[in-house]
């Protein structure tokens, strides 16, 4: 057992109310990598977005076609690093700053999330922080299965004596004190290397955040996040989960199925080349069919031979071939659904991110399938996003730039010893340079 598999993933420092800064993003997809670069301004409360402290002004960003990804994963570690120091590298130049750091998101390695209750005796004395460390520590090894490591550790709610719902135990008296806590954690391998196609360019991992969860920070109103949210990440190699409840971060899932399956499934079935499947899904993919969509022909370039004859294909028969995927993928959001707290919620409602989620027809589709309400999702409250960025394929990034004011909801494990302390090795650089020795 590397001392890897039991810790967490690097985490921001939460950002402090009454300053500013400059925040970069990652989020490196399957099928494309997107950077951000912010400005972060304190700003009042509003009572829109009531967990929001900072107002996001975008000054830079980029977004090109992704390489050596698959499923969220790192397989080609070379084009993966050149791929990333070309958006890194775009955005910069807009922004006309040099990003040292940046905060990356997780799609890939099998997120899951549980529920966890954790408890200890402090023998009637008042609960102490100490206290909320340790037991929410204890909470967080027992979630942490082999080769996993932890992304997100969320206290959703404490216990005194067996009264649960208790907001904020510190300075509370009680003979046994609990925690229930949400862990989110992914394969430590799949991390480690992300993480490290990015330190490879000279660029710090500032934190790591589950893709759906920051997709729900930027794209879920405060009423939806109370009354209890689904967020679907729709990406091209994977699909991502996140509920919300109370507010709260309480559950995250993922599976490895998403919008190249469909390019897949049309290139396969319409013999066209992986591209030309891309271009119609893009111009074309619908899960809607009609009665004139069997009448209406389109010619499709056949894959090989430039000589072949292009064929002829009906619309109905490319609706059919993405719907048939897209109910797929319902279906596994649906049974993902009911193995979470999302269940017990039956009016929650189903936000879709993502560039997949763009497709026509998937709400009422969606609506059809999950039998709750669905709406496509669009990043809230930013002030000139340009408009390309406006819309749900960017939920993850703009979320990514949101994240920083949500970090002190976190469980964050003490990493230094005192020989750091006292050698000063125990700085951001230490951490980063620490969590990557030791899996390896």
């Amino acid at each position: 057992m590397t001392g890897l598999d039991r810790t967490q993933t690097p985490k921001t420092r939460p950002m402090p109310h009454k300053r500013g800064g400059i925040v970069a993003c990652l989020d490196i997809g399957t099928s494309k990598i997107a950077c951000m670069i912010a400005r972060l301004k304190p700003s009042p409360p509003s009572d829109a977005l009531r967990g929001r402290t900072h107002a996001v002004e975008l000054i830079g960003y980029s977004q090109i076609q992704s390489r050596g990804m698959k499923a969220g994963a790192v397989i080609d570690l070379g084009e993966c690093e050149q791929a990333v120091r070309q958006a890194v590298g775009l955005a910069e130049k807009m922004a006309k700053v040099r990003v040292e750091s940046v905060l990356l998101s997780v799609s890939g390695g099998r997120l899951s999330g549980q529920l966890v209750e954790a408890a200890a005796d402090i023998r009637g004395g008042a609960v102490t922080p100490a206290d909320v460390s340790r037991v929410t520590s204890t909470g967080m090894r027992h979630a942490t299965g082999e080769g996993r490591t932890v992304l997100h550790a969320l206290p959703v709610g404490y216990t005194l004596d067996g009264v649960k719902g208790i907001r904020d135990p510190r300075g509370m008296v009680a003979h046994q004190f609990g925690v229930d806590m949400n862990v989110v954690t992914c394969d430590a391998t799949v991390a480690r290397n992300l993480m490290l196609a990015v330190e490879r360019c000279h660029i710090n991992v500032e934190a790591m955040a589950a893709s759906a969860y920051v997709a729900g920070l930027s794209v879920l109103t405060d009423d939806e996040a109370d009354l209890g949210a689904a967020v679907v990440e729709m990406g091209a190699g994977t699909t991502t989960i996140a509920v919300y409840a109370g507010g709260r971060f309480v559950h995250a899932a993922g599976f490895a199925v998403g919008g190249q399956h469909i390019t897949m499934d049309l290139a396969r079935g319409l013999s066209a080349t992986i591209a030309d499947a891309e271009r119609i899904k893009t111009l074309y993919g619908t899960v809607i069919t009609g009665g004139s969509d069997s009448r209406e022909l389109m010619s499709v370039p056949t894959a090989g031979d430039e000589q072949d004859l292009p064929q002829i294909v009906s619309r109905a028969t490319i609706a059919n071939i993405v719907k048939h995927r897209a109910e797929e993928v319902f279906e596994m959001v649906r049974d993902k659904l009911k193995d979470s707290p999302f269940a017990s919620e039956p009016n929650g409602r189903v936000v879709l991110s993502g560039g997949a989620s763009q497709l026509t027809g998937l709400v009422e589709l969606g609506t059809q399938i999950l039998g709750r309400p669905v709406r496509v999702g669009r990043p809230l409250g930013f002030g000139r996003l340009p408009n390309e960025a406006k819309n749900a394929a960017f939920a993850v990034p703009a979320g990514l730039l949101v994240y920083p004011q949500y970090v002190h909801l976190e469980h964050v494990e003490p990493r230094h010893t005192r020989q750091q302390v006292r050698t000063g090795t125990g700085g951001y650089f230490g951490k980063v340079g620490r969590w990557l020795r030791e899996g390896f």
